[in-house]
């Protein structure tokens, strides 16, 4: 402890000087848009790269479930090509013309524990990713893309609190929000589905459509309880994952080729 002490006493004006650096510094990059948005994207492109050599080091030791897992996407291939009426009018608009895109990516890095969990993917501005861009796996939803760097960007999760998606029950078209209570990483919650909604467990959930993220159709999970608010108007319903939230590697980024357009409209109905 002494030869602490002494260490500080000898050093003190170095000590300070690096003190007064480290508050100086964060108060430009605070404090300056242009500052701020190269530091967080220096940062992402650092730990993007230390996260991206470790999980090439573990990559080794799943491929048996990685190998089933590109046996069930060959099989939704081919369910997609025979139903591929289905998927036309999902994924494009009257005159054949593709509305949604999407490019793949590795995930790099998955939080699952906290309140507000995040993904970190190997794909960013070089690849022509943005932020609020869907992603998602063969199984169901995952995130929205939200800081992006030259050749990372985060994805926050579904079971982030702060995330809110538009679902609706697949058998009819009665939606609500999509949102998380921040307790279980195999379940998510739906709110504000009126309580005129014929539904029932083992039900299934899918994206609502009615954001420019997600197209119309992407499985969520099936409902696994449900019961009525304190006000008795809406439900609020209990939904059990089609994803396995813990082992997400390949994923899939969507965008919406029409954004553009549909923003500028919407801009200019709100002036």
């Amino acid at each position: 402890m002494q030869q602490i002490i002494n260490f500080i006493i000898r050093n003190k004006v170095f000590l300070l000087f690096l003190l007064l650096f480290s508050i100086a510094l964060l108060f430009t990059i605070q404090s300056h848009t242009y500052h701020k948005s190269k530091f967080i994207n220096s940062a992402n492109l650092v730990t993007g790269g230390v996260y991206n050599t470790l999980n090439n080091a573990s990559q080794y030791a799943n491929l048996k479930s990685q190998n089933q897992f590109l046996v069930e996407e060959n099989n939704l291939l081919k369910s997609k090509l025979y139903n591929s009426n289905i998927l036309s009018h999902a994924l494009t608009d009257t005159l054949n013309k593709s509305i949604y895109s999407s490019k793949t990516a590795h995930v790099i890095k998955n939080s699952y524990t906290a309140s507000d969990n995040i993904l970190l993917i190997d794909k960013g501005i070089n690849d022509s990713i943005k932020q609020d861009l869907g992603v998602i796996t063969s199984r169901g939803i995952v995130g929205i893309t939200d800081r992006v760097s030259s050749k990372y960007a985060t994805v926050i999760s579904i079971l982030n609190t702060t995330n809110k998606i538009s679902a609706q029950l697949k058998k009819t078209n009665h939606f609500g929000t999509l949102v998380w209570n921040g307790k279980s990483s195999k379940e998510i919650q739906l709110i504000d589905v009126e309580k005129i909604a014929p539904i029932k467990q083992g039900d299934t959930i899918i994206t609502s459509g009615r954001s420019s993220i997600f197209p119309k159709g992407i499985p969520i999970g099936t409902i696994k309880d449900f019961n009525l608010d304190d006000a008795e108007n809406y439900y609020e319903i209990n939904i059990t994952l089609f994803n396995d939230m813990t082992n997400i590697e390949h994923v899939y980024i969507v965008k919406n080729n029409d954004i553009k357009e549909i923003k500028n409209l919407l801009n200019e109905n709100n002036e």
